[in-house]
């Protein structure tokens, strides 16, 4: 790409620029961007040292289309190597301004290493085996990509992915660089995000249907745009109907592709206007800004959107902490918690109390030896109540040269490690999940599911289809007693007899979505 057509490629932001001189002369500028919608959309085909991808560069310049009848002012950028990808990152930057609407979309090349997603230019070296750090150097993390928005202010983030393919790095006859395929998660997204991948966590997602499919676009984005232009929905009712769509295309070639959203949203968010009849109360569409349509007729004003704007980026302050600071393991048991406590050096004895006021407890002495002091093992474990509420546990010890240290406040919330102690759970008996009966008729018990249903938002099934799209409801949690089943629970329902196939997907309570399960009779 020449420097020449490089810079034609961001001759949209010039009409951001002309309409910030219209505010001034109107002498409101701070309205002007408040309503302002901006994107950037990516489309990387021609890779140098790994397979090519056809239809990214394409899914760029259709999500520029869609995005410009929604109101968005558009930057498209194709083909980007390291230095041009960030050239491009710089001047979205700088095109955003607090209170604007953003929508950021990539196709191409994507990796995961350890948990982290690298948006991979085109210039990516053919790294291999032991040479994570080679794509670490160039790649752009789709966290960046958040942090960038949230540094600018912005009033709400759409940022959609379609990145999820088969190992980029695979090479016959030599080891390549491990993957465990597609994309990771993104569950720890800041308020006023909406997130998007074309397909599951660690699956992978089509280019192209065959080599004879005469699409211009990738399975995801032929459906995804045509969902956005529908008007009065919501970016959830898109993805609702996103999903089962782009399953079906790609179950025509045997491929599973089902694209997963996380939902970090205040309200509600239309990009396309809002269902007429809403009620009272319900959440206001955003703003669209359409452009006139060629026979001169301005599209209808919208009420400003309610979500709350994303918050800055800090860097959190490192805790110091005293020399020998114990750690407090948390585990949700039957009869109530259970503490352990942890120590860098050995202590002689250990005492507590919850809350800031009362007498300390000690813990008592094992029968048995340390052989670092040559004395007793003081008891390291604590008991509390199960309704203990969340508070402060205050911990104290006596030294191997006897003196006394602490208290060390630590915080006590009941439901951080319940939640993360369920979902570990949930995910080591996958299987287990739910079990198909024969009772007079076909019958679906989810018991376990109702066990631990602390972690879990919501339960999705598929009948007979690989998209769960039917919510079944669980009872609320009793963090004093989380894992009995309540006596007027239900844990079973009906299905028809015929039936052969159940998915299965959950919902956890932090919004991320499991694998879906498959269940057989």
């Amino acid at each position: 790409m020449t420097p020449k057509s490089l810079m034609c490629r961001f001759c949209p932001i010039l009409p951001v620029v002309a309409g910030l001189l219209l505010a001034v002369l109107a002498g409101g500028i701070g309205s002007a961007w408040a309503e302002k919608r901006v994107a950037l959309v990516i489309g990387n085909n021609d890779y140098r040292n790994m397979p090519k991808l056809i239809k990214s560069v394409n899914d760029a310049h259709t999500m520029a289309k869609t995005l410009k009848q929604l109101g968005f002012t558009v930057m498209v950028a194709e083909n980007q190597d390291r230095r041009a990808i960030y050239e491009t990152l710089q001047k979205f930057d700088n095109a955003l301004q607090p209170g604007d609407t953003v929508f950021f979309f990539y196709s191409g090349q994507g990796f995961e290493i350890r948990g982290r997603n690298y948006l991979l230019p085109v210039d990516v070296p053919a790294a291999t085996s032991g040479q994570a750090e080679l794509v670490r150097d160039v790649a752009v993390t789709a966290d960046r990509i958040v942090e960038r928005l949230q540094n600018r202010k912005v009033h709400a983030a759409i940022v959609v992915f379609n990145a999820s393919r088969i190992n980029p790095f695979e090479r016959s006859g030599a080891p390549s660089l491990p993957s465990a395929g597609g994309l990771a998660p993104m569950m720890q997204l800041p308020e006023g995000v909406f997130s998007v991948f074309s397909t599951r966590p660690h699956q992978s997602a089509l280019d192209r249907l065959s080599d004879d499919d005469s699409n211009p676009n990738s399975v995801f984005t032929r459906i995804f745009a045509q969902e956005l232009l529908k008007p009065g929905r919501s970016l959830v009712e898109v993805m609702q109907r996103t999903r089962p769509l782009v399953a079906e295309l790609a179950e025509t070639v045997k491929h599973s592709q089902v694209p997963v959203y996380f939902d970090q949203m205040v309200d509600d968010v239309f990009l396309n206007g809002k269902a007429t009849g809403a009620g009272p109360g319900e959440p206001k569409a955003a703003a669209v800004p359409c452009e006139q349509s060629k026979t001169g007729d301005a599209s209808r004003e919208k009420e400003p959107q309610q979500i709350a704007a994303l918050p800055s980026v800090s860097q959190p302050a490192v805790p110091v902490y005293p020399v020998n600071a114990p750690i407090a393991n948390f585990m949700r048991r039957n009869s109530g918690w259970s503490v352990a406590l942890s120590f860098a050096d050995p202590p002689l004895a250990i005492s507590w109390r919850f809350g800031d006021s009362g007498e300390f407890r000690e813990t008592g002495l094992l029968n048995a030896f340390d052989p670092r002091t040559r004395k007793r093992k003081p008891v390291s474990n604590i008991s509390l109540p199960a309704d203990t509420p969340a508070g402060v546990l205050q911990i104290r010890y006596v030294d191997a040269a006897g003196v006394t240290q602490g208290p060390f406040p630590i915080r006590f919330e009941p439901m951080t490690p319940l939640i993360q102690t369920q979902r570990e759970i949930l995910e080591a008996t996958a299987t287990s999940w739910i079990s198909l009966r024969e009772f007079n008729g076909l019958l679906i018990f989810y018991t376990h599911l109702v066990t631990y249903r602390c972690a879990i938002r919501e339960v999705r099934l598929g009948i007979d289809s690989a998209i769960p799209d039917r919510v079944v409801e669980l009872p609320p949690c009793d963090v004093s007693d989380p894992n009995s089943v309540p006596s007027n629970a239900r844990i079973s329902m009906k299905l028809p007899r015929k039936t052969q196939v159940v998915s299965v997907e959950l919902i956890y309570r932090d919004g991320s979505a499991s694998d879906i399960k498959t269940f057989r009779r």
